[in-house]
């Protein structure tokens, strides 16, 4: 069977927990937009062999997938194979406003589906779909504050939901929600952000500073296990770890004493500080979600490419993230911590291997199909490293 390339990219509410994940697909010969441009069969057949292979269970949990439909699945021969309540069917901004489109659109709705216009930005043959859809996607990239300001007030007499996407700044994401919007997408959610600022909150030192701690140089196990001993919840969560399927143990750990010397100093000090991290609760759930997946991603990728020192891959990848969990920039919050030269290469310019592996990991979150062929990696590698990340992601994320 051919390779199937998909991504996702999550979609917030209001109060920042995710909605939905805009499903992105990419065939083969480095397309490298955020979507399938081409409306004919073979696109649409690389979409259902997707879902076939994958299934939305695994990509999206019991959230809703936002997929862009071609003109095919309107009001061509194929079906839309997925249930009403799971998914958002997308218009591409460039389907035009014809009387089977319009009749489509509206049998959908009728069937129970759910419809998004995507990239809406006032264009004339979008206007005769405002009132047949559910949602609304403007692209607030396309827009300056007063045009965005216009484009709302006129969206309001519709009975539509809206929904900004490209938001890629702070600032955006301030104004779009104090302009009403409902849900939110963009480089500035869906991606760790650095936060302009002198210096890190005070209400981030304790968890950088554990860090920090299990990053000395020089650390032992006697040093680790004091220190997680002195932190219950950590304890807690560890040894619920360790006692948890992903490890092939035939008796039970009961102690951090046991845990330590199991895993040994550079495993331990990865995953106490993947718990350490999830300790901050005023964050996006999907924020700490997303790391998991890229720290879990960047580690199989490197194994499956033959490299060693697979925790150092794990490393890069969560700590990629440690900018938008601290709220400082990542220069800041990286010199506070005793990291290696390898490491800090890494994460502030993608040199050696393990930049160069979450470099891959950063353009398959994007979806840039090109760049990763280009670079020599092989897709199926990828997508399967990402498919077991997501599946151990849920697995640890369900024993916290």
């Amino acid at each position: 069977m051919d390779d199937v390339f998909v991504a996702r990219q999550p979609i917030f509410s209001r109060d920042l927990s995710v909605y939905g994940y805009e499903l992105l697909f990419r065939e083969t010969g480095g397309v490298e937009e955020a979507r399938f441009v081409n409306g004919d069969q073979a696109t649409s057949q690389v979409i259902l062999n997707a879902f076939t292979v994958v299934g939305l269970d695994q990509l999206v949990g019991r959230r809703r997938a936002f997929i862009n439909l071609t003109r095919e699945f309107l009001v061509g021969s194929l079906r839309v194979p997925f249930p009403a309540e799971r998914v958002v069917l997308e218009l591409l901004e460039d389907l035009p406003a014809e009387p089977d489109m319009l009749e489509a659109v509206e049998r959908f709705r009728a069937a129970g589906y759910l419809v998004s216009l995507d990239d809406y930005a006032g264009a004339r043959q979008q206007q005769a779909f405002l009132s047949r859809v559910d949602i609304v996607k403007v692209d607030v990239a396309q827009l300056d504050v007063l045009r965005l300001r216009t484009t709302v007030e006129d969206l309001r007499r519709y009975d539509v939901r809206l929904l900004a996407e490209k938001v890629e700044t702070q600032e955006m994401f301030e104004l779009c929600r104090d302009l009403g919007f409902d849900y939110f997408q963009g480089f500035f959610l869906s991606r760790p952000r650095t936060v302009r600022g002198s210096s890190i909150p005070t209400s981030r030192l304790p968890t950088l500073n554990l860090i920090a701690r299990l990053y000395q140089p020089n650390v032992d196990l006697r040093d680790l296990e004091q220190l997680i001993s002195s932190d219950v919840s950590l304890s807690y969560k560890l040894l619920r770890y360790m006692n948890s399927a992903f490890f092939p143990i035939h008796r039970r750990i009961d102690s951090i004493h046991q845990a330590v010397v199991y895993l040994g100093v550079r495993e331990l000090q990865a995953w106490a500080s993947l718990l350490a991290m999830a300790s901050v609760t005023d964050k996006p759930s999907e924020l700490m979600t997303t790391l998991m997946v890229r720290a879990r991603m960047c580690q199989q990728l490197a194994e499956r490419q033959g490299y060693a020192s697979g925790n150092t891959y794990f490393t890069v990848g969560l700590f990629s993230g440690l900018d938008a969990l601290m709220d400082a920039s990542l220069d800041e919050v990286l010199m506070a911590l005793p990291l290696s030269n390898e490491v800090v290469d890494a994460l502030l310019r993608h040199q050696g291997k393990p930049g160069q592996i979450l470099e891959c990991v950063l353009h398959y979150e994007l979806g840039e199909w090109g760049w990763i062929e280009q670079a020599g990696y092989r897709p199926a590698v990828v997508i399967q490293s990402y498919l077991d990340a997501i599946d151990w992601a849920r697995e640890i994320a369900a024993r916290w």
